[in-house]
């Protein structure tokens, strides 16, 4: 992501992701609030949190940046942070014992996204290595195939389809996302409907997605809890970095659900 712009612009938004994200700010001047309080960063790398609501950001000034998404369970299989302790935090490189000066390093500004895209991939792929080579829980890959195709889906049901107890089903998730498996689907629920409203979902799903909801109430409860604001709120105020996210989360929810070709054309395109 790469914006240029005068260096007094300034985007106030949010973001909100399912899944720990690793993050390289390239430019700019950032501003977030997490749940460990209000932090400023500039030319830093950085670990995010899964996050159970929308996490307020800003940045002032043109700016780069580029990230690359963990599947559930990755943390855990590189020996990082427990899931829990990550929700909506920020924790900087460094303080993972990763060489952040040395991953910075690879990232020379006059290069393309795609060629800092293939640093980052580079890094992660050296850190898998150095953790074993471990893969995730193939439960925890199973569950949140389940979130991104049928977030209504009974916790209950989930646990069979997998033939797991219910309640080991219920200790994993924990462990691999950071929520009970019911706030999981709960927050897929959200994100798919904020996608449709930001107008980064397949219109095909509109009446689903609108579906999942018993009334209007449920939808505005949801959307109070985890974005601060009602649906009609939601729509009226400017998300450029949110819609970013989102965007990105459809996209790869319809390549993992096989309705579109891994990095083919989008439907709201």
């Amino acid at each position: 992501m790469e914006l240029e712009a005068s260096a007094d612009a300034l985007i106030s938004c949010g973001i909100f992701a399912d899944s720990a994200m690793l993050r390289v700010l390239l430019d700019g001047d950032w501003h977030a609030d997490s749940a460990d309080g209000s932090h400023l960063f500039r030319e830093e790398a950085l670990l995010f949190g899964p996050h159970s609501r929308r996490m307020p950001v800003s940045v002032r000034g043109g700016f780069a940046s580029v990230g690359l998404a963990l599947r559930p369970g990755a943390c855990h299989v590189l020996g990082g942070p427990k899931a829990t302790r990550l929700l909506d935090r920020i924790v900087p490189y460094g303080q993972l014992g990763w060489d952040q000066s040395s991953l910075l390093d690879r990232f020379a500004p006059a290069a393309s996204v795609d060629e800092w895209m293939s640093a980052l991939e580079d890094c992660m792929e050296a850190l898998v290595e150095q953790a074993g080579g471990q893969e995730p829980d193939p439960a925890s890959a199973a569950f949140a195939h389940f979130a991104l195709e049928d977030p209504n889906l009974p916790v209950a049901a989930c646990a069979q389809r997998l033939d797991l107890d219910k309640r080991r089903l219920e200790r994993l998730v924990k462990r691999d996302f950071g929520l009970s498996p019911k706030k999981v689907l709960r927050r897929a629920r959200a994100l798919d409907m904020a996608a449709h409203l930001c107008g980064v979902a397949d219109l095909e799903e509109a009446q689903e997605l609108a579906l999942r909801y018993y009334d209007q109430s449920h939808l505005n409860r949801d959307f109070s809890e985890m974005f601060g604001m009602t649906p009609l709120q939601f729509v009226r105020t400017p998300q450029p970095l949110l819609t970013v996210t989102l965007e990105s989360r459809q996209a790869r929810r319809l390549e993992e659900l096989e309705r579109i070709a891994q990095g083919g054309k989008r439907p709201w395109q």
